[in-house]
């Protein structure tokens, strides 16, 4: 197989992590979860954003320094991935000493190429959006109570403006290359309308990487922040692993981000690339927002929510779960409790804990916990192992097409046609048998597949039924669709039936 290198953005450390940044990064590392089952060579980053004029300025009203606020909020992002089971390669900051090098190659680069020029800057600047805005822009920014400061000041500009044709080429010429296609067609709508050339540098802050022809100044936040994906496959080292790394790596880079930042990310950063002599992305995943209320999710609006909470109430597979099945991948999703709960009780308790549940029950009672091996040409193994060859197609094409809820719907027509089967042939009230045997090792051979296909999503629920139906390891050391061939699961072994996986919850009395 491939590889394949998945970014989430780097988050801007102007606050601590809340659900919404823990959206798109959960997205991301069930994306990466799914490509390594399948046998690709995965290099999946993350981090943290951490130069530019906010972050002085928030740093300043804290009394500390840009680097000491930094170093204090940084560390609260793997500690919540750590929280939320997501499992990266690699976790960038942009105040690294590796990063400043790739930075200053890369601006090198595109001076050298003739697509970066000094020009006298006069203007408005939103310090909560680190962006260049327009005089017209300015009324608009100052009502939803951005603060808004005049710039004058000599800085240096990327020549976007001559990358019109260039970038119109390159997404027509690809037709997935940006997923939802609604966002492809609102990129190519900006770009037709005329690009702008931005200034990439700051003279009055000092907070941020040099520019390497003229030390006085500062690489604009933004253009520093999206070279952390260069950084992260090695450009810019010396090092053979490093060099090794970015062969392997780029471009086969899958950007998953919020559609706030879809123009930097699909317009200023291919033509960067392009300046640089360097191959732009293979792919973007552009999520919505998570809303709350219907409104973003921010620390602006005080509607911020942690997960931390939400973990200890539902657990971190639920947490995962409701996310990756509730929220159409590009569409904004709007959060709830009450939502949470209920998909909760829906998909995982009353339909998947309850499976495992009673079939464990009866293996316990009639086989003497020893799970049976699966049927082959009765016919509920034929229902099952039809429908599991069907739904690992779907699954498949809809984790590859960046779709997780639909991945998530698939596999959950195993869930229940299993419990279907259940309902029909009552094996709690069989005789112990042949017959018997071979229902229920179809069942523990069912839940083995549902535990591969749902392991993305759930890494750790489906490592304990894993383990709970007698297998070694973790679903994630297999490799599909190889281990996913109908009769994997061995039989003779000892089905646990434990606690439950989920147990049913109801409404918090706060």
């Amino acid at each position: 197989m491939g590889s394949l290198f998945i970014t989430t953005p780097i988050y801007y450390v102007n606050d601590v992590p809340h659900v919404g940044h823990a959206y798109c990064t959960i997205n991301d590392d069930a994306i990466a979860r799914w490509h390594r089952l399948v046998g690709e060579d995965v290099l999946f980053s993350t981090g943290t954003d951490e130069h530019g004029l906010k972050v002085a300025r928030t740093a300043e009203a804290a009394g500390k320094s840009p680097q000491e606020f930094v170093d204090s909020i940084s560390p609260r992002f793997r500690e919540c991935w750590e929280l939320l089971d997501i499992d990266y390669d690699d976790f960038i900051r942009t105040t690294e000493p590796r990063h400043a090098v790739s930075v200053s190659k890369f601006l090198q680069m595109v001076y050298d190429n003739g697509f970066i020029e000094k020009r006298a800057y006069k203007g408005f600047y939103s310090v909560a959006d680190e962006e260049y805005i327009t005089a017209d822009q300015v009324d608009d920014y100052n009502a939803r109570g951005r603060t808004v400061i005049e710039a004058e000041e000599d800085n240096y500009f990327f020549l976007l403006s001559k990358f019109e044709d260039r970038l119109i080429e390159w997404i027509e010429a690809n037709p997935d290359l940006i997923v939802p296609t609604s966002k492809r067609k609102e990129v190519l709508g900006f770009i037709k309308g005329g690009l702008q050339d931005f200034s990439i540098s700051r003279a009055s802050i000092d907070w941020g990487i040099p520019i390497p022809w003229d030390p006085s100044q500062v690489t604009y936040v933004w253009f520093d922040a999206l070279i952390n994906y260069l950084t992260v496959a090695g450009f810019g080292s010396d090092d053979p692993r490093d060099v090794e790394r970015f062969a392997k790596f780029w471009p086969v880079v899958n950007h998953v981000m919020a559609k706030d930042i879809l123009r930097f990310h699909c317009i200023m950063w291919p033509a960067m690339l392009m300046a640089a002599g360097l191959t732009p992305p293979a792919r973007y995943g552009i999520t919505g927002y998570l809303l709350v209320g219907g409104e973003k999710m921010s620390k602006t609006s005080l509607n911020a929510i942690a997960p931390a909470p939400l973990v200890e109430e539902f657990g971190v597979d639920a947490v995962r779960y409701h996310f990756l099945r509730d929220v159409n991948f590009g569409n904004d999703g709007d959060f709830s409790y009450e939502g949470m709960l209920a998909r909760y009780n829906s998909d995982l308790a009353n339909n998947l804990g309850n499976l495992f549940s009673r079939v464990a029950s009866v293996i316990d009672k009639k086989c003497g916990g020893i799970g049976p091996k699966p049927g082959f040409d009765d016919p509920a193994a034929k229902r099952l192992r039809t429908l599991a060859q069907d739904v690992f197609d779907e699954a498949h094409e809809a984790w590859s097409n960046l779709q997780p809820h639909h991945a998530l719907e698939a596999t959950f027509k195993l869930v229940r046609e299993a419990n279907a089967i259940l309902e029909e042939t009552e094996p709690w009230k069989s005789e112990p048998g042949p017959e018997l045997d071979a229902l229920l090792g179809n069942m523990c051979e069912t839940l083995r597949i549902i535990a591969l296909l749902a392991y993305p999503a759930m890494p750790r629920a489906m490592t304990t039924l894993w383990n709970r139906l007698g297998l070694s390891g973790n679903p994630g050391m297999q490799r599909l669709p190889e281990d996913l061939i109908w009769g994997g699961y061995p039989g003779s072994v000892k089905v646990e039936k434990g606690e439950p996986l989920f147990p049913r919850l109801t409404a918090s009395a706060e």
